[in-house]
């Protein structure tokens, strides 16, 4: 087991005393950074200088704590009550661009079925060939993940007896489509769906036109989210082992770069304590003995490699 120093405990007790006021104050720079973006600047600042479009930069790079705000949502950990941790999840993910209920029923099937059933690189070679799964693989890595999250909005109008016909059509080994459009159908989570779905074609509706001309600004900024999610989305499982869904890496990043990403890089953690808040996962890594499996970086990279066959 690695030392833990008094230095880092008192660290962690104050890192845990404050996570428990600040997750409402970060839900508030979430909140106001997605207004900033979508109508703010359009509005107020484009049209005193088209300069004030470099703000798209920063707030691109803000993708990483935005989505791991929406993950503490998902596992309720971001505000105690439940009721109150749900909508500000629902206001997250409008903001975001994909309904909660979605985000949520597809990160739960991730923790049921990861290495099972989710397990995006890995391709059959009796089945197809490294070829035909580069196509989709590569499509999904670099931005199409979250492209798809956010089409999604366009199985809002579907009944649910036809969700559920998609979910026994789509349902496959290695994919966990079939439970996803599953839960969608349940009527509580999609009378979900369907609100916060016109919530985002409508705010997203507005932001375009008020870019008018330079909504290829925007159309950038969206670009470089789907980009950053999906190239994170399986950095922490890609080549581990199958058939065990606790199984994820921590990925090391400097300290300062692990607190703007909320701990996500601790992954192996979280898949096997998911009920623990984001503030809670340093403590926990240093008492399973501190151990990353690779830089972020070079996790991230090394997906590029492309699909992997079955063995």
């Amino acid at each position: 087991m690695t030392e833990i120093s008094a230095a880092d405990r008192t660290s962690d007790r104050r890192a845990g005393g404050r996570g428990r006021s600040i997750n409402l104050w970060l839900f508030g720079v979430a909140v106001a950074a997605g207004l900033l973006q979508l109508i703010v600047l359009p509005v107020f600042l484009l049209p005193r200088s088209a300069a004030w479009g470099w703000i798209l930069v920063p707030l691109v790079l803000l993708t990483t704590p935005f989505w791991s705000l929406i993950h503490e949502a998902i596992h309720g950990m971001l505000v105690s009550r439940r009721e109150v941790n749900d909508r500000c999840g629902r206001v997250l993910g409008v903001l975001y661009g994909s309904p909660f209920a979605l985000l949520k029923a597809g990160h739960l099937l991730h923790h049921r079925f990861s290495r099972v059933r989710d397990r995006g690189e890995i391709y059959d070679p009796a089945t197809s060939s490294w070829g035909r799964a580069a196509f989709g693989y590569y499509l999904r890595l670099l931005g199409g993940l979250y492209l798809l999250e956010v089409v999604a909005v366009l199985l809002a109008p579907l009944p649910a007896p036809v969700l559920r016909r998609l979910a026994e059509r789509l349902d496959a080994p290695d994919s966990v489509a079939g439970p996803l459009f599953e839960r969608l159908a349940q009527p509580r989570a999609l009378g979900r769906f369907r609100t916060d779905a016109v919530a985002i074609v409508a705010l997203y509706a507005v932001a375009f036109a008020c870019y008018g001309g330079r909504g290829w600004m925007l159309l950038a900024a969206i670009g470089g989210r789907a980009l950053i999610i999906s190239l994170s989305d399986n950095a922490y499982h890609y080549g581990t082992e199958l058939d065990r869904p606790l199984e994820a890496m921590n990925l090391r990043l400097p300290r300062v770069l692990e607190r703007f990403a909320l701990s996500f890089n601790l992954h192996g953690v979280h898949h096997r304590h998911p009920g623990l808040r984001w503030y809670e996962l340093r403590a926990a890594f240093r008492r399973e003995g501190g151990r990353y499996h690779l830089g972020w970086f070079t996790a991230a990279a090394r997906q590029l490699r492309g699909p992997i066959a079955l063995r």
